[in-house]
């Protein structure tokens, strides 16, 4: 993104902000107790991995005696893939949702991109915030370590907004590529150690799962959580370079086809 285009995002931050309100009212909308939900969906999600998973399933982790650690990996793990998957599936009906805004309103594209970010960063910050209370009420705060966590979800976050973005322009133009994306999606959580170990699968899927530019991502902040361990820096040099190249990519097309987008919508 060039510093002209970073200008233009300043000056319209109010359509940005308003934008993001404005899904965050929708998904409250008629509901008696409004935004509430949005606190009280994520805390009985998190119960049920720390509570149901860690003891009633009395599940465990190879190397790890704690009741409630299995609990707090699916955590460290489903909360990135859930902001992953709701930028990339978000981002396949976004130019559609707003086509009468983009028809009727001069203003910089990069102003739905930037909303769909923001409206995803506070979707996950709430049961990121659920998932810190309960570790520190439960004397599992990881310390100093969770300062490696915001560089790890950055990564996170350029790959998610990168293939939201390519696949969502793409989107307007061949409307199949919204289908592909939630079916590679289904594949891509199962391929990706999230709910087991990776050491626990055969060696030829584990060296599988190393193609994966989620994988040490996803291990990253499941040591830095159940374990308080700092991630191995060298191991997501591959995965920053990826999405870094997914970012380039996403965002030249759709500067490359803006223009033709408005007026397929």
């Amino acid at each position: 993104m060039t510093p002209g285009m970073l200008r233009a995002l300043w000056s319209y931050r109010g359509l940005v902000t308003g934008l993001v309100r404005r899904d965050l009212r929708v998904r409250s909308l008629r509901a008696a107790w409004g935004g509430a939900w949005l606190v009280i969906g994520p805390a009985i999600q998190i119960a049920i991995y720390t509570l149901v998973f860690s003891q009633v399933l009395v599940a465990k982790l190879p190397g790890v005696d704690d009741p409630l650690a299995y609990g707090f990996y699916l955590c460290a793990g489903i909360l990135p893939w859930a902001f992953f998957t709701e930028l990339v599936t978000r981002a396949q009906t976004l130019f559609l949702e707003y086509a009468p805004l983009l028809k009727a309103v001069r203003f910089p594209r990069s102003v739905l991109p930037a909303a769909l970010l923001g409206t995803g960063v506070v979707n996950f910050v709430i049961p990121v915030a659920i998932l810190l209370a309960v570790l520190l009420a439960t004397g599992r705060w990881p310390g100093t370590v969770l300062l490696a966590a915001p560089p790890v979800l950055a990564v996170w976050a350029a790959l998610a907004l990168g293939l939201g973005i390519l696949t969502g322009t793409l989107n307007v133009f061949f409307r199949d590529v919204g289908y592909a994306v939630g079916i590679a999606l289904q594949f891509w959580f199962w391929l990706t150690p999230i709910v087991y170990p990776a050491s626990i699968v055969p060696a030829p899927v584990r060296a599988a799962l190393a193609w994966n530019p989620l994988t040490p991502l996803v291990a990253a902040l499941q040591g830095i959580v159940v374990q308080g361990a700092w991630p191995a820096w060298e191991t997501l040099l591959a995965p920053a370079g990826v999405a870094l190249a997914a970012a380039l990519l996403g965002w030249g097309a759709f500067l490359a086809l803006s223009a033709d987008l408005v007026d397929e919508l």
